[in-house]
């Protein structure tokens, strides 16, 4: 653990660090090829809405049932000629879901399950959803998520600039786009639960890549008044000097969804668990991939093209090309400056401590030499 906490100290002090931005194009390369193979497997194999969305029949047996999911599920496909869905409960009941059904047929699929299951029909509990209600829901939440994404955007507009507000809004696709994908190509259930964790993991995306934003404003305030950094280089201290705070926050928070994704729904079967802990999981990882290697390194592309910047970046390559000429590393100029600056803003600091002693009475020193320090 300290050296771990030494290691943060040292990125965010600048004394070792990685170049994310430099690398920026093969990041790029990494996301647009996990983001084609989330969209092609979205088109492919595209979402298996649950019965919330769709609309249907949801069946609960009696608890501690002997009949095993998969012969639950052959006896549910056989009695309404529709593919179902059946998961076992902590209590060992069932949860069978067949969807496409109205009121008529599931009283008649009711009946055939209470004999194939050898329970009494009035113990199993019917539920029927309405296809227009899982259309609401989705509306809903497809407006809800439209509606977060213009406020976010028109939120870091405001706080920071638009072109952090552009890469954080990319970002957020790209982790919407990539847990969407997820779902398809594991064929897991979309449920509401589903969306409350999409919509979580948006605003955990967030939280991390403002972390770095607000890091990157402070550094590059008055940035055109000096000559040692160009933009993408203090972008990339930025990165590296909220690091590990974001790989401690990062795995924190997916301990506990981890635990969810495969013990609780792995192990105890808890199909509604594994709904909402995976679009947790992925999009945690996702968010904080995105907030270090694509949100970061797109501000920089974006500032990087100002004319402002790249007459910034011609001083500053200019400047290191002249102490490369007098036979010093381009590096030293920089530290030369930069210590030169500490130097500078430390006696400042030690001004007010140099005062003090000098402007105290001498009288402090009368009666030195004195056995009691007392006048004679």
């Amino acid at each position: 653990m300290g050296k771990l906490g030494n290691l943060g100290a040292r990125l965010h002090h600048g004394e070792i660090g990685y170049d994310f931005v430099k690398n920026r194009k093969l990041w790029y390369g990494i996301s647009i090829l996990i983001t084609i193979t989330a969209i092609v497997g979205l088109a492919v194999r595209g979402l298996h809405m649950g019965i919330e969305f769709q609309g249907g029949a949801v069946f609960t047996t009696p608890k501690n049932m002997s009949a095993s999911v998969a012969q639950a599920e052959d006896y549910a496909e056989e009695a309404s000629g529709h593919e179902a869905i059946v998961q076992k409960l902590g209590d060992g009941s069932l949860r069978i879901q067949i969807g496409g059904t109205d009121t008529a047929q599931s009283d008649r699929i009711k009946e055939d399950l209470a004999d194939d299951l050898n329970v009494d029909a009035e113990k199993i509990n019917a539920d029927l959803v309405g296809p227009s209600w899982g259309d609401q829901i989705a509306n809903k939440a497809w407006q809800g998520l439209g509606i977060f994404m213009v406020l976010v955007v028109i939120y870091l507009a405001i706080a920071f600039e638009w072109r952090m507000a552009l890469a954080a809004f990319v970002a957020l696709i790209h982790d919407i786009t990539i847990t969407v994908g997820i779902y398809a190509l594991v064929g897991f259930e979309v449920t509401p639960g589903t969306v409350i964790g999409l919509l979580t993991i948006l605003g955990y995306s967030l939280y991390d890549t403002v972390v770095v934003f607000d890091s990157l404003k402070e550094q590059t305030r008055d940035i055109t008044k000096q000559t040692r950094w160009t933009y993408g280089e203090i972008a990339n201290r930025s990165i590296n000097s909220t690091l590990v705070r974001s790989i401690n926050t990062t795995v924190v928070a997916l301990l506990p969804v981890a635990g969810l994704l495969f013990i609780g729904g792995g192990v105890l079967g808890a199909g509604m668990l594994n709904d909402i802990s995976l679009s947790l999981f992925v999009g945690l990882a996702a968010g904080a991939y995105s907030s270090i290697f694509i949100a970061t390194p797109l501000v920089a592309d974006l500032k990087e093209a100002e004319p402002e910047m790249k007459a910034l970046k011609k001083r500053v390559l200019a400047k290191r090309a002249q102490a490369a000429a007098k036979g010093e590393p381009a590096e030293n100029a920089v530290d030369e400056e930069r210590y030169a600056d500490d130097e500078d803003d430390e006696a400042e600091d030690a001004a007010p401590a140099v005062v003090g002693p000098r402007s105290r009475p001498a009288s402090r020193n009368r009666g030195r030499g004195r056995p009691s320090g007392k006048r004679r």
